[in-house]
């Protein structure tokens, strides 16, 4: 069977939101070094890292239902127009007031991507290959830290922070561009790709649904009905909250690690433990695939994140803080694509777009209380244990919640049934389509 979706349809969804990642995050290592023009404090930079998130709700839902009935194509090339204006107006700020502003502005336009790219994503790859699509176009998240953490650091040190997030800022608008003429909403619709994928695409998402049970006119209601969808909703929140907690605060912690050195050197240590959290990222949503075991291939990661953020307080500095970090990034990072398998297996089209909308819209409010938890903390206590203390605690929560909420979930969430769906994938890509896996892993 031709393969042509994965190296149109992943590449262009990966570099994509490679740039959101970066416009939201950017801002993460650019604090540091803003020298005190905006008078912020640490709870003034936990705002600013965490109002991006207060914005970032309000799309999630209606992307997700434009996306569906409408067009993901055109709905994410309006979002990503819009976004990379709004982050070409943070460095343009005068007070800490604008800067609060802006940032919930590049939060509101970016809110409805996700949920719409994941949408997309269910029209072009079965259930069978959805983990894995899903697994490989969030491995841009690790990618976009890997590669900008330097260069945002390179670019502080030969300019200030105000141009740079004014350049950065400026890919989205010529992607959208690319991303326009490259993606169709559905196979029937894409030029490049044959007759034969087409069908074969278009027959395998009939037969998913159709063995799905009915789940209602996808109404708001009939989302929340679903108990899966509620426990969903409380785990990403509360992983979430330890998830930005942790990264958007890496780049201080890497800065003290090197004793205040240079800004591309802070930048280039940044980006280790996010190769780290790539590879195990990929690694677990294959073994996810291959044994069916959703519920663990999130909560051990999360267990062991736990235990490297409160070790990491007792360790000050060394290679060994650097390794915790490392452990931390790869544990946080590593339940993506195994999590976002689960509502698209239990779950039909109709209803799964407004679920997806709520789980990310409500779990991701876990990307303001995370950082502002941690800024008002150090400024209460005068040391980031207590704050990274209480997010190893939301992520204890994450671990409960999964092994106890997911338990009267179908086989396809809880890891029983998933194997049919995910190691199938394994074992189709690898046997009857080793082309296509080969592309999709080079994606």
């Amino acid at each position: 069977m031709p393969a042509k979706r994965w190296t149109y349809v992943i590449p262009v969804a990966v570099v994509m939101y490679m740039l959101a990642f970066l416009d939201r995050s950017n801002v993460s290592v650019v604090l540091p070094y803003m020298d005190g023009d905006l008078s912020l404090s640490a709870a003034d930079e936990g705002m600013v890292t965490g109002v991006f998130f207060l914005g970032y709700v309000f799309l999630q839902i209606p992307g997700a239902i434009l996306a569906q009935r409408w067009s993901a194509r055109k709905t994410v090339v309006i979002l990503m127009t819009a976004w990379g204006v709004a982050a070409m107006a943070c460095g343009l700020v005068q007070t800490k007031e604008q800067f609060y502003v802006a940032r919930f502005v590049l939060g509101l336009f970016e809110g409805g991507v996700w949920p719409a790219v994941l949408i997309l994503l269910a029209s072009w790859f079965p259930l069978r290959e959805r983990a894995r699509a899903n697994a490989l176009w969030m491995a841009c998240l690790p990618i976009s830290s890997i590669i900008m953490a330097p260069l945002s650091g390179l670019m502080l040190d030969h300019t200030d922070w105000r141009w740079v997030l004014v350049l950065q800022g400026f890919p989205p608008l010529v992607w959208a561009v690319v991303w326009w003429f490259a993606v169709a909403d559905r196979p029937s619709q894409a030029r490049w790709i044959s007759r034969s994928e087409a069908e074969y695409v278009e027959n395998a998402l009939a037969a998913d649904e159709a063995a799905k049970p009915a789940s209602g006119s996808g109404s708001y209601l009939d989302a929340v009905r679903q108990k899966p969808v509620l426990v969903l909703i409380g785990v990403y929140f509360f992983w979430i909250t330890g998830f930005y907690g942790f990264t958007l605060w890496l780049p201080s912690v890497v800065k003290t690690l090197t004793h205040d050195g240079s800004s591309t050197e802070v930048g280039l240590l940044s980006a280790i433990p996010f190769t780290v959290a790539l590879v195990v990222m990929v690694a677990n949503a294959a073994w996810s695939d291959r044994t069916g075991k959703r519920r663990q291939a999130v909560a051990v990661p999360l267990v062991v994140a736990i235990a490297a953020l409160l070790l990491g307080q007792v360790v000050q500095g060394g290679v060994l803080a650097m390794v915790l970090l490392c452990v931390t990034a790869g544990a946080v990072y590593a339940p993506y694509g195994p999590f976002w398998a689960i509502p698209g297996g239990v779950l039909r089209m109709e209803v799964v777009a407004v679920a997806m909308g709520l789980i990310n819209a409500l779990g991701n409010l876990g990307g303001y209380v995370g950082p502002y938890l941690v800024g008002w903390l150090t400024d209460a206590t005068g040391t980031s244990v207590t704050g990274f203390g209480v997010l190893a605690g939301f992520l204890a929560v994450a671990v409960v919640l999964v092994l106890t909420g997911l338990r009267s979930v179908g086989g396809t969430a809880a890891g029983g049934g998933a194997a049919g769906t995910g190691a199938s994938a394994v074992s189709e890509a690898g046997q009857g389509t080793g082309a296509e896996s080969r592309t999709g892993q080079g994606s």
